[in-house]
Formats: C-alpha cells, structure tokens, sequence
C-alpha cells in the first residue's frame, strides 16, 4: 500500500506528466499552423521561409552539411538561412531545388486574373507600345 503523502505526489507527477504532453502536443499542433505573410515584416517572413526550410530539410531525414552539400552552399550559409531566413535568392532557390520545391514555387508572383475589367487591363498593358517619335523638320 502507498502511503497517503506519496500517493498524493504520485499522482500530481502523473497529473503534471499529462498536461506536459497536452501542453506539447497543442505546441506541435501551433507550429503546423500555416503563417500567413499579410501582415508581417520582412524579417517575421524571411524567418518564417527559414523555419519552413529547415522543417522540409528535417522531415527527409537530411543534416545541414548533407543539404549544404547538395545545394552547392556552405554550411554556415545554411545555418543563417535556417536559423533567420537571411540569404541570397540563388541561395534560397539552390536549397529548395535541393528539398525538391521546385513545384512549390511554381505559383510564386503569378498575375492571378479574377474578373474579366482585370483580364482586361492586363491585356492592355501587355499589348502597350512606345508612342511613335515625333517627326522633326
């Protein structure tokens, strides 16, 4: 038989264990959440892309240096990318070839049409010319 002090602590470790892993699982369950970027700064969505990155590089089993080396980079240029999203674009876009992203920035900064006055105007900006020179006498 446990005694009534220890049985007493018994069960608030076994209490305190299970809103660990609740409070844990609600934690992972946040991280998934997707992070939208129309509200952030620069850096919030810089560091947001790095977290992602490292997320891809994780969930395929890669270390750093194994991805630094398949992207062509060094592994300090990872590690910065990783850790706060800073990086040059050929940088970012040797990483996410190396992940196999490369379908994910397919719809980056397409001109999405939604209503045919927008279908329109773009239409009428692609086709504009430069106005005709002036005739000089």
């Amino acid at each position: 038989m446990i005694a009534r002090g220890s049985y007493r602590s018994h069960l608030l470790s076994r209490i305190s264990k299970v809103h660990y892993n609740v409070a844990y699982a609600i934690f992972l369950a946040l991280r998934v959440i997707k992070v939208t970027f129309h509200l952030s700064t620069s850096a919030e969505i810089q560091h947001a892309l790095g977290v992602r990155l490292r997320e891809q590089r994780l969930a395929q089993s890669l270390t750093q240096r194994e991805l630094a080396q398949m992207a062509g980079l060094s592994l300090g240029a990872l590690r910065k990318l990783e850790s706060n999203g800073q990086c040059s674009l050929e940088t970012l876009i040797r990483v996410a070839q190396a992940l196999g992203l490369q379908e994910a920035m397919d719809d980056l900064f397409v001109l999405k049409r939604q209503s045919i006055a927008q279908m329109e105007q773009i239409d009428a900006v692609s086709r504009r010319r430069r106005a005709p020179r002036k005739k000089t006498s």
